[in-house]
């Protein structure tokens, strides 16, 4: 690779790389021999999606694609040979790389792809266009669509099944697309670290407002803050799962690599309660998670309560101080119509949230805002939130 020489504009390095990469092609031989490789060695990065700091390289084996692509898109999904899938999430990340690329050409099904900005307008007229069986979205586009389905009626009849992953799925949001469309919206729990999605609702065993069960050949733990497991039900832990899909390491940090990767087991960081009947509910990140009067307070219970006010479209919750130094919920909101900002929709807010919380879980704060900050993937970056609090 040639360096940029005193007096030499970017454009002359340019074409004097572009001239090297030519030569270079002209001389090269035209038979590729494949590199003798194991099931166990590198064979590609992906970048975590930074919804709680910088993106970090995430080393996987050969191994990992053909464990996700059987597991959950064979196995839990049922993806089939006669499907035509069509996924929100661009190939450059985890969720996008298995919906799009690897799960699809598992079971020899068609694939759908789009270089255009996500929108819902976008969605809808791909899904008109090239009637996709398979639907793999993200909450924050399901409800914005469920939004504009309220005066607009695409057609959405090809879909059999539609997926969403990268956020927990409210309630709220998998109700009104099932009254909305007919079909399941199935929700999970992945990371780029384990691939993709290792807990998750299926299709003949679901239950809005939860990320379902484990997925088949994963096993999943919650424990506490000493890492010791925890057995009982509806006790807030943190997540590790334990499956052949895990990442190796992340590329040049070995710190992070070593607070995460646990022997066969993965920290996912994801804060979670499962419930009597085995069903995974979730909490937020840990680094979301707040102690108020001592009692931890799930930032998502706060936002899936929020968006199902009619006036809602989007809502984010982070911890703020108070006057007296102790965290409080505030919430950064995002109205269906902006005029109807202000005092009164605040007090209804309240109203709505200490309704179906426990007393001490509504939101202190209102910011009503156009937009929420988020990651090209489409998850909310409650950090920034918090750092402009």
């Amino acid at each position: 690779m040639h360096q940029l020489l005193r007096g030499q504009t970017i454009n002359q390095a340019n074409v004097l790389v572009a001239e090297d990469l030519v030569g270079q092609v002209k001389t090269a031989s035209n038979v590729l021999e494949a590199a003798p490789t194991t099931h166990m060695d590198d064979c590609f990065w992906l970048y975590s999606s930074g919804s709680t700091g910088n993106p970090k390289g995430v080393v996987h084996p050969h191994r990992s694609m053909v464990c996700t692509s059987e597991r959950f898109s064979k196995n839990t999904a049922g993806l089939r040979e006669d499907d035509t899938v069509f996924s929100v999430s661009k190939l450059f990340h985890s969720y996008g790389f298995g919906n799009a690329m690897s799960f699809p050409l598992w079971v020899g099904a068609t694939i759908i792809l789009s270089d255009e900005k996500v929108c819902p307008a976008m969605s809808f007229e791909m899904i008109e266009k090239y009637r996709p069986t398979v639907f793999f979205g993200v909450p924050t586009l399901y409800a914005q669509q469920l939004r504009v389905m309220e005066t607009e009626k695409p057609d959405l009849s090809s879909l059999r099944i539609c997926i969403s992953a990268g956020e927990a799925l409210p309630g709220d949001v998998f109700r009104r697309w099932k009254e909305q469309t007919g079909t399941l919206i199935i929700d999970g729990l992945g990371s780029t670290e384990n691939l993709h999605i290792f807990i998750a609702n299926r299709p003949d065993d679901y239950k809005f407002g939860t990320s379902g069960k484990p997925v088949s050949g994963y096993e999943v733990k919650l424990v506490d803050d000493n890492e010791q497991e925890i057995t009982e039900p509806d006790v807030i832990g943190t997540v590790w799962v334990k499956g052949e899909s895990s990442a190796r390491v992340y590329w040049n940090n070995p710190e992070k690599t070593a607070a995460t990767m646990k022997g066969e087991w993965l920290n996912t960081g994801d804060m979670y309660y499962r419930d009597a009947e085995g069903y995974y509910h979730n909490a937020g990140r840990g680094d979301d998670m707040m102690k108020v009067g001592g009692l931890w307070c799930s930032p998502f219970e706060i936002e899936a309560r929020l968006i199902e006010h009619p006036k809602v479209l989007e809502a984010a919750v982070v911890g703020h101080a108070d006057q007296d130094g102790l965290l409080k919920p505030a919430a950064y909101v995002v109205l269906n119509d902006v005029a109807d900002s202000g005092p009164e929709i605040e007090q209804a807010l309240v109203a709505h949230c200490r309704e179906g919380l426990a007393h001490y879980k509504y939101p202190r704060w209102f910011h009503f805002v156009e937009d929420l900050p988020k990651t090209a993937t489409g998850k909310i970056q409650r950090f920034k939130l918090r750092e402009a609090g």
